[in-house]
């Protein structure tokens, strides 16, 4: 396992957190996390609405994080910082679209570093968000944190977007660079697409249905998160994914009996949906099998390690 260099490093003095992408999905359920559990939290937001009602213990600063800017003033008084922006994968890839989503990531994650370097030799941690498409599509390889990235546009946009956030080791700090799964929660994401598609009769296999789907329930990626934050010998990738991935047509076929809807379709043929979505299709059609060994091996306990037990509590 990868270790913190930085000896003094003491979790139990964080007091206060710094969040990029804090208004999305993932990031509303983490900052109510933290602030329940007693931290200050401030949000990065591109605009503050007015009169909008603040959780307790959190603040806005406004500011683009794709930009240089007076937000980056705020970063000297955080010990924490999260850092989730980044444009939707989860569409068709035009030039544009993945400029967009290249660029969120990369201008996000190094005006944040570049904001750092005021805190160096202080004690910092820095959770940076990636994905297990950093793996690239290895069948039914089981892939741990020690292995190759790929060579697609998914594995090129992880690899940067890593890259970046380690460049904040030069100034002392603590990098954890957590690869994430497909995020299954209420209230949006990836479970409030497929619920919709499933309720309509479409929930039938994509392509062969034999493509391995790595996924998370959010409440165990909160508490991954948590995890790190208070386990000062853990740096570096992090597997963000459950225990058991499992294929699309076991996806399908757990959905519809969630919620009990048949389907009335026959799978859904790889041509067709690479014709709809173009490139991002492919992806769809290919997946990765994820080990979250290093969370494992530290001890992290999963509280929804099957797909069956997070859809039981949803439903």
């Amino acid at each position: 396992m990868q270790t913190n260099n930085n000896k003094k490093y003491h979790p139990e003095k964080i007091r206060k957190i710094f969040i990029t992408g804090g208004t999305g999905f993932l990031g509303r359920a983490l900052t109510s996390r933290l602030t329940t559990s007693g931290f200050q939290v401030t949000v990065l937001t591109r605009k503050i609405k007015k009169d909008e009602q603040l959780p307790e213990k959190t603040v806005y600063v406004e500011g683009d994080p794709a930009l240089p800017g007076r937000w980056q003033d705020a970063v000297q008084n955080h010990d924490v910082f999260i850092n989730l922006a980044g444009a939707s994968i989860f569409s068709r890839w035009t030039n544009k679209r993945k400029k967009a989503i290249m660029d969120s990531r990369i201008l996000t994650t190094r005006h944040l570093v570049e904001a750092l370097s005021s805190r160096k030799n202080q004690e910092t941690l820095l959770i940076s968000a990636s994905a297990v498409g950093y793996y690239g599509f290895h069948g039914d390889e089981l892939l741990d944190e020690k292995a190759s990235p790929g060579d697609d546009f998914l594995a090129e946009v992880t690899v940067a977007w890593e890259n970046a956030a380690r460049a904040a080791e030069q100034f002392g700090v603590r990098v954890v660079t957590t690869r994430f799964g497909i995020i299954l929660g209420d209230e949006g994401g990836a479970l409030d697409i497929l619920n919709k598609v499933v309720k309509f009769g479409l929930g039938a296999p994509l392509g062969s249905g034999k493509q391995w789907f790595s996924w998370i329930h959010r409440s165990d990626l909160i508490e991954s998160i948590h995890f790190l934050m208070t386990h000062p010998e853990i740096s570096g990738p992090i597997n963000c994914t459950a225990p058991h991935p499992v294929t699309n047509r076991e996806l399908m076929k757990s959905l519809r009996k969630a919620l009990k809807r048949p389907v009335i379709v026959p799978p859904i043929p790889g041509f067709l949906v690479r014709m709809v979505l173009g490139e991002f299709g492919s992806m769809v059609l290919k997946g990765q099998r994820v080990n979250p060994a290093k969370l494992l091996e530290s001890g992290f306990t999963f509280q929804y390690p099957t797909l069956d037990t997070a859809l039981q509590s949803e439903f």
